[in-house]
């Protein structure tokens, strides 16, 4: 791989809290990549880490190439105009203004002050300025929070223009919709380490293993004897099961039925979402 963001044995601990606990992954040149967490899993202080804004206890993060950010929160004041706000980012830059009020209407709101704007047209313009002197990699954290429709294609086209330049996106985002379309590897953290990490498609190919079933049947046997899938409860009168073999799983339920004399009387099943295999795999949870 040729990476150009390479994360070794990173930790980090606060006070006695222990956040990071030796996060290692690698992020190859031109690819979009997405960090993925619940709150609390240690994805934020992994940014933060690789932006520069937080010193980690231990491990090491190696950039090949200059760094563009966007954050959540900006400390631009509520007065500052949009087009204040660009030329300031793009006069310490030693780059022309114009070409970044091009990017997402920001032509628009350039008269407009920071602290009038709406939630998503900060967030355009976070956007906007993190891209100011032409970056090798751009962080974008929740990149699309906020926006609306049409912001959103708006920044998924940005996006996919800066893959098809050459540079590299980290992205961290809770859309798994979002990260399926634009992302071309993920990873997922779970309590301060790396549970998964891989391509959207080998996240779906564990997603299509697993299987919701729900059967309703005579007597309260069948939890208790069931042994090819795990037995998550009841739900309206229906015994909740989850299976990695779904014909398996089937084809016991059916056995156990006919050996004990319970009368099926009606099956469900589902395939997991990917939203459902992140849940999963972010709260440590297993596959049958």
């Amino acid at each position: 791989m040729n990476a150009i963001v390479n994360v070794r044995n990173l930790t980090k601990s606060y006070g006695l809290n222990q956040v990071l606990k030796g996060v290692s992954f690698q992020v190859a040149r031109g690819e979009v990549f997405a960090l993925l967490g619940v709150n609390g899993a240690g994805k934020t202080t992994t940014i933060e880490c690789i932006e520069g804004l937080r010193c980690a206890d231990g491990g090491t993060v190696e950039l090949g190439g200059s760094l563009g950010v966007q954050l959540q929160a900006s400390s631009i004041v509520a007065e500052c105009t949009v087009k204040e706000a660009v030329s300031l980012f793009c006069l310490w830059n030693k780059t022309p203004t114009a070409p970044t009020l091009a990017l997402f209407d920001l032509e628009q709101l350039k008269n407009k002050r920071y602290g009038s704007l709406s939630v998503g047209q900060k967030k355009r313009l976070h956007v906007a300025l993190a891209l100011i002197g032409d970056p090798d990699i751009v962080v974008l954290d929740e990149p699309t929070a906020g926006l609306d429709i049409e912001g959103r294609l708006q920044l998924h086209d940005e996006i996919r223009a800066m893959r098809a330049a050459g540079k590299t996106v980290l992205l961290a985002s809770h859309d798994m919709a979002e990260v399926e379309e634009l992302c071309d590897t993920l990873a997922i953290l779970r309590d301060g380490r790396i549970a998964f990490c891989g391509t959207p498609a080998e996240l779906k190919s564990e997603v299509g293993r697993i299987a919701t079933i729900a059967v309703r049947a005579s007597g309260e046997a069948l939890p208790r004897l069931v042994r090819t899938c795990s037995y998550c409860g009841e739900d309206g009168g229906y015994s909740v099961f989850r299976a990695s073999n779904l014909g398996e799983a089937l084809f016991e339920i059916a056995s156990i039925a006919r050996t004990h004399g319970l009368e099926i009387l009606d099956v469900r099943t589902e395939r997991a979402s990917l939203e459902e295999r992140f849940m999963e795999i972010s709260k440590g949870g297993d596959a049958a």
